[in-house]
């Protein structure tokens, strides 16, 4: 069968291509992983198109892998064996912002940036969670991967955001999911079965994601930013308990960085918002209390000369305190995400270091913690993109921070086919097995991003 002339047929001539030069941008993403091929990228603008794409790749057994953005670093929409990428851009339709529910419903290639835009020009008193990532990055994307945004520390991480959705079957069946079931108003989750889990964290294995609505919720018209800092490794999990208990933070995140001195300490940083000014300066000083009192204000100190700079970096919406500086001078930039107990971040702390120091790293860190319940422990690292030995001593230190997160029980986060299956061998056998009888059932022909949660 001719399919690049059938997916030609389905998306248009202009929105497909097979050619080396496009199909090379596609082969690899911004982080350090190795390069894979592509065969075809397509980019439908409906549904129905997307629902024709894999109806094709079942009849001919083509891969199939989805793209949001592109962004997450570790080659999830770069495919493994070949096939075709199905980049979501052209869908790109806000389609509804309901206020009195607070959520908006939104197509699969919708950015992070067009929401934000949007809802800023005519929904000024609401927001949605913004990753910290570029503006290109898909709001669907972000969600589907359990991403966090600059609110999670109060309302959860992005996925908890998701209301309803409409997903095409590695079939081409056309599902919806939650109240859009049922009713036109795409307003929760349940309290029907919760089908939105077969497609949360799977990496576009189970299908593809058309549709989503998204949770808003209230933008305060006052935020600033408080820092505390400390030398003491061993007092964070108390500190993030004590910040925790007081619950009236938006967002909270450890930062630490190599170089250059001075930031070779322990910063807590502290987001607090507020409809009113009285409100946030009763917040400022709950905090500034909350240090104070905490172990006689011994070991923890306020910073009251902020400098500016780092100040707007904090508030930006989203916080860009992951900034990390070109240390190898190639604009390379890769992390691993791990989420880990928070009584585990001393030993993840002073660990992380020694893996980034063993591999000729300047060790940057940059944790949220997510409700006081369990942090983002993400150890980043820059590497000189023209250098290979660089590239593959950061893939050494990525797979080596891995293996740390799982001995000290924390959990990967959008971990890389590799990391994927340093997961499942650790995994509970009949979990695993579950994963793969659902992959089964969905995905007969094992078309959906293959060599993902892929358990022989």
């Amino acid at each position: 069968m001719d399919i690049y002339g059938s997916l030609a047929n389905i998306v248009g001539e202009q929105y497909v291509s097979n050619q080396p030069e496009e199909n090379f941008l596609y082969s690899r993403d911004a982080g350090a992983q190795i390069p894979r091929r592509v065969d075809y990228v397509v980019l439908p603008k409906t549904v129905e198109e997307v629902q024709q794409v894999l109806m094709l790749a079942n009849e001919t057994k083509t891969p199939v892998t989805p793209m949001g953005g592109g962004m997450s670093l570790s080659a999830l929409v770069v495919p493994t064996k070949g096939g075709i990428v199905l980049d979501m851009k052209r869908m790109d339709q806000i389609i509804e912002v309901n206020e009195a529910n607070r959520y908006a419903l939104i197509e699969a290639g919708v950015s992070q940036g067009a929401l934000k835009a949007y809802l800023e020009r005519h929904h000024p008193r609401l927001q949605h969670s913004t990753p910290e990532a570029p503006p290109t990055v898909t709001v669907v994307g972000n969600a589907l991967i359990q991403g966090h945004g600059h609110i999670s520390p109060r309302y959860g991480i992005n996925s908890d955001m998701i209301n309803a959705m409409e997903v095409v079957l590695p079939t081409g069946e056309v599902c919806k999911i939650g109240s859009a079931s049922m009713s036109p108003h795409w307003f929760t989750r349940g309290p029907v079965p919760d089908l939105a889990g077969l497609f949360i964290g799977w990496f576009g294995t189970t299908g593809v994601v058309t549709k989503l609505s998204i949770k808003l919720y209230p933008k305060p018209k006052y935020r600033e930013v408080l820092a505390f800092v400390t030398d003491d490794v061993d007092v964070i999990p108390e500190a993030i308990f004590e910040v925790s208990q007081v619950d009236l933070v938006e967002d909270f995140f450890l930062i630490s960085q190599g170089k250059p001195d001075w930031m070779n300490r322990i910063f807590f940083v502290i987001i607090v918002a507020g409809h009113s000014e009285e409100e946030l300066e009763f917040k400022k000083d709950a905090y500034k209390n909350v240090f104070s009192e905490f172990q006689g204000g011994k070991t923890v100190a306020f910073v009251e000369d902020l400098h500016p700079a780092l100040r707007d970096r904090f508030l930006a919406v989203p916080p860009l305190a992951a900034l990390a500086a070109d240390f190898k001078k190639g604009g390379g930039f890769e992390y691993t995400g791990s989420i880990i107990p928070i009584d585990k971040v001393p030993e993840a702390w002073i660990k992380g270091i020694e893996i980034a120091r063993k591999y000729d790293m300047v060790f940057s860190y940059v944790h949220q913690v997510l409700g006081g319940h369990s942090i983002m422990f993400s150890y980043n690292y820059s590497f000189n993109r023209a250098d290979e030995a660089d590239a593959e001593r950061t893939r050494q230190a990525l797979e080596e921070s891995n293996k740390l997160t799982l001995d000290i029980d924390g959990m990967i986060w959008k971990g890389e086919v590799s990391a994927q299956r340093m997961t499942m061998e650790k995994m509970d056998p009949n979990t695993a097995g579950l994963i793969k009888k659902i992959k089964s059932v969905l995905d007969p022909n094992g078309i959906m991003n293959p060599g993902n949660w892929e358990i022989v």
